[in-house]
């Protein structure tokens, strides 16, 4: 992908407020019609970045491009951005209506052209019968599809969302991340989406780009970054419950772990001959649990809890003194206590060098 072919391109972005840098030589493409979601924590530098692909913040150092125009130091409104904050930042005095028709009547646009392009946006986001309603009227997930309708009315290439979710409660979120990947099927237009929820980025991205201290730690597939993520960071910022990480040693081909040691043959990864320390990654649903001593491989562990969570159970382990967890079916009950054998799908195992935090 060029910057001539992609729909948003950032490269070596640079911004410092004083002499804190907040993004640190970021590069991001996104191809035309991709849904790429920018995930981390609070203060990673998220929303900073798509507050400067929207224009709202001067960037230090570097260029960004927007269906092959570099609009670096465009305004706002000449970006051909729309653009959903987390505040819905709905004018309270004016109907769904009037909050739709604003912006287009501040550009001029004939009253035909507007009435036309608000009729689609509500019929999109299923919000024809509130049109004439205030607001105040409605409840959060509708005042929040009327936030993402004056962005739609915009008709334009590249959306851009701030957290638009964060504010309803778990039902609602749930509700409109199903239409927010409805909604991105039936326009295919490009969407930039800013969240700190990993199930929001797991379910809704293409394409997802971690972000750390202002700098992307990994840009991949959902499915890439949580199977093989590319340090333990992102392992342990993906996933719930989080990846276990088992603290040892590799050595003649096995992670040794206390008195204890897992073949490593099937790994997806070229092992070292020897690393000290090293970490062992597991998810939950990457082990199968076997009751007793017996059977080959795998490492003893001792049940601590055993928490049933409706469709399953997490159990979680003791090995060797340290804790890991596994999902078992949830009509498998087994009491504290109970000896175990854990043996991992070693080819889903993530192995990382413990000095450098980067995955093997």
């Amino acid at each position: 992908m060029t910057q001539d072919t992609a729909s948003v391109s950032v490269r070596d972005l640079h911004l410092a407020f004083g002499a804190v840098e907040v993004l640190k030589g970021l590069d991001v493409e996104t191809a035309p019609g991709e849904f790429l979601v920018l995930l981390g924590p609070s203060g990673c530098g998220k929303s900073t970045l798509l507050n400067c692909i929207a224009g709202l913040l001067e960037i230090t150092d570097g260029q960004i491009w927007i269906k092959g125009k570099n609009v670096t130091w465009e305004e706002p409104k000449d970006r051909g951005i729309g653009m959903v904050f987390q505040s819905y930042a709905l004018y309270p005095q004016m109907s769904v209506r009037g909050n739709l028709a604003f912006g287009l009547k501040n550009q001029r646009m004939p009253k035909a052209q507007i009435e036309e392009r608000i009729a689609r946006a509500a019929r999109i986001l299923q919000i024809e019968d509130y049109l004439d309603r205030k607001p105040a009227a409605l409840s959060g997930g509708q005042r929040q599809r009327v936030a993402i309708g004056r962005a739609l009315v915009r008709d334009v290439d590249v959306f851009l969302f701030d957290e638009p979710l964060s504010n309803l409660d778990a039902k609602l979120r749930a509700e409109l991340r199903v239409e927010l990947k409805r909604l991105h099927a039936q326009l295919e237009n490009t969407m930039i989406y800013v969240t700190h929820d990993q199930i929001e980025a797991l379910t809704l991205a293409d394409r997802i780009a971690v972000m750390r201290g202002g700098v992307i730690q990994q840009l991949d597939t959902p499915l890439t970054i949580y199977n093989r993520p590319a340090n333990l960071f992102v392992a342990g910022f993906i996933g719930s419950p989080a990846m276990s990480m088992l603290s040892g040693r590799v050595e003649g081909g096995r992670f040794h772990v206390g008195a204890q040691s897992l073949d490593l043959g099937g790994y997806d990864g070229e092992v070292s001959a020897r690393l000290d320390p090293a970490i062992l990654g597991l998810r939950p649903e990457h082990v199968e649990i076997v009751e007793g001593q017996g059977g080959p491989g795998g490492l003893l562990a001792t049940v601590d809890i055993d928490e049933p969570m409706g469709a399953d159970s997490l159990l979680w382990l003791d090995v060797e003194g340290q804790k890991m967890s596994a999902r078992i079916p949830v009509e498998r009950s087994l009491r504290r206590g109970t000896e175990v054998r854990v043996v991992p799908v070693m080819d889903k195992a993530s192995l990382f060098d413990a000095e450098s935090e980067q995955r093997i």
